[in-house]
């Protein structure tokens, strides 16, 4: 076995909870929408009870982690798959009313599925609809509605112009949603920086149903959607975005190499110049286990780190022994400097600038979900991620949040504590994690928008 681097179900307890719980029907709630924006709300196609045809389908279409696929997966009270804003609107405050949560889907690509999992009854909105994407090449700008993919938002830019582009993931069937709210991470970060960046402004309903733009939410709610989640301060509807000029020819290319190859000495002398090379360049090295090549993928568990020091041989040496004991394994690492140096930690959420060499991810991908073979795994990318802490930031440990990993901490359902908190925000966002909890003091006095990572409160005294 060698290792190889390359470069660069239907349950429906919705119904038992309407009983249990003194919850609405799926009927009564349908019957509240329908009170709040009648004359400019279209409900046919699309509300789905547990009863419709559709329903489990839309439930899983966009679950891009197969791992909360399974019958003891709580299942929302009703799929709202809307076409206007006002569908929106009434959603969110039909669950206030009756004291249930909302959880408001794009991609489906969170790693832990925050994104459509809640414990107690909820709505989900799947945003599936909202993905139109206009191009303004006069002010070099776009607007992107926050269900279009990567892949059609690079498409639609292509279609028009040769010498633009925006920096933003490889994936294509990402959602821009949740991908520009949590920063973005890219192939062109050391050019431009994150697609969070070069955001320009935003369409938002709040808490309350109102709909508001960069202009009325304020540059405090502003600056905290763009790196740092909007699940936690409303429905983001779109995004302004400036695109960026590339050159008509962009060249790429794979070296792959194995460690009888000396691929070891290869990545020491990577961390060494990577992040110095010049902005137009980016060399990304791909860590893969390539003894089971061609096994199939589904159920995923991920982590990240931040590195601000290379990682010595024999270091890199244990990484190598540990891939060897697990069979689909990857750790991605993509280099920092360029922009990424220039920009200040504060700009935006996303604080993780000067000083970083590059960043980590790690995956481990799994066929079987049961129980025992999930803890397996699970618990090899843990021992890695144990192995990984003299190697990689301190004070906090930093981590990425579209690279979601609930080990780093979770929230109580409701009441969700500053403090407790800070375990896992600090390491998300560093020093910006006070300034997110003053934000969300105020645009979501009530904590309507909530999960098990969400923004909290600032209470009084804490710092």
């Amino acid at each position: 076995m060698s290792l190889i681097l390359l470069f660069f179900i239907l349950l429906s307890i919705s119904l038992s909870w309407a009983t249990s719980f003194s919850y609405p029907t799926p009927q009564t709630f349908i019957q509240c929408m329908s009170t709040q924006f009648g004359p400019y709300t279209k409900f046919v196609g699309t509300i789905y009870t547990s009863n419709s045809s559709l329903y489990l389908h839309l439930l899983q279409s966009s679950q891009q982690n197969p791992r909360w696929l399974n019958f003891s997966t709580p299942k929302p009270l009703l799929i709202i798959t809307p076409f206007q804003d006002s569908e929106i609107q009434a959603t969110i405050l039909c669950s206030k009313k009756y004291n249930l949560q909302i959880r408001v889907r794009s991609g489906g690509h969170d790693y832990e599925g925050l994104s459509y999992l809640c414990k107690t009854p909820f709505i989900l909105v799947d945003l599936f609809n909202l993905r139109s994407v206009e191009i303004n090449l006069e002010d070099e700008t776009a607007w992107v509605q926050t269900r279009a993919t990567l892949g059609e938002l690079y498409y639609s830019i292509a279609k028009r112009s040769g010498i633009h582009g925006f920096p933003a993931g490889l994936c294509p069937s990402v959602g821009v949603g949740g991908h520009f709210s949590g920063g973005s991470l890219c192939t062109l970060l050391r050019k431009y920086g994150l697609a969070a960046d070069n955001v320009l402004d935003a369409y938002l309903i709040d808490a309350n149903g109102k709909i508001m733009d960069r202009e009325t939410m304020g540059e405090d709610l502003f600056w905290a959607i763009r790196g740092g989640g909007g699940a936690s301060f409303g429905v983001i509807l779109s995004w302004k975005i400036k695109l960026v000029r590339v050159p008509p020819t962009v060249t790429t290319f794979n070296i792959k190499k194995t460690l009888e190859q000396g691929a070891t000495k290869l990545v020491s002398k990577w961390q060494y110049i990577s992040d110095k090379l010049h902005e137009d360049l980016f060399i990304r090295v791909i860590i893969q286990n390539v003894g089971n090549g061609t096994q199939k993928t589904d159920f995923l568990k991920a982590k990240s780190n931040f590195v601000k020091e290379p990682i010595s041989d024999i270091g890199l040496e244990g990484i190598w022994k540990r891939f060897l004991k697990e069979e689909r394994v990857f750790m991605i690492m993509d280099p920092y400097g360029g922009q990424m140096k220039e920009i200040s930690e504060s700009d935006i959420p996303f604080p993780h600038r000067k000083g970083n060499l590059y960043n980590i991810q790690y995956l481990v991908w799994w066929e079987v979900n049961g129980i025992k073979a999930s803890n397996k795994h699970v618990h090899w990318i843990r021992i890695l991620y144990k192995y990984m802490r003299p190697y990689v930031s301190k004070f906090p440990r930093a981590a990425y949040l579209n690279y979601r990993d609930l080990d780093l901490g979770t929230n109580k359902e409701s009441n969700v504590s500053y403090l407790e908190a800070r375990v896992w925000g600090l390491k998300y966002f560093k020093g910006n994690f006070k300034r997110f909890a003053q934000v969300k003091s105020k645009v979501d006095p009530k904590n309507f928008f909530r999960n098990k990572q969400s923004i909290p409160f600032l209470e009084s005294g804490a710092d």
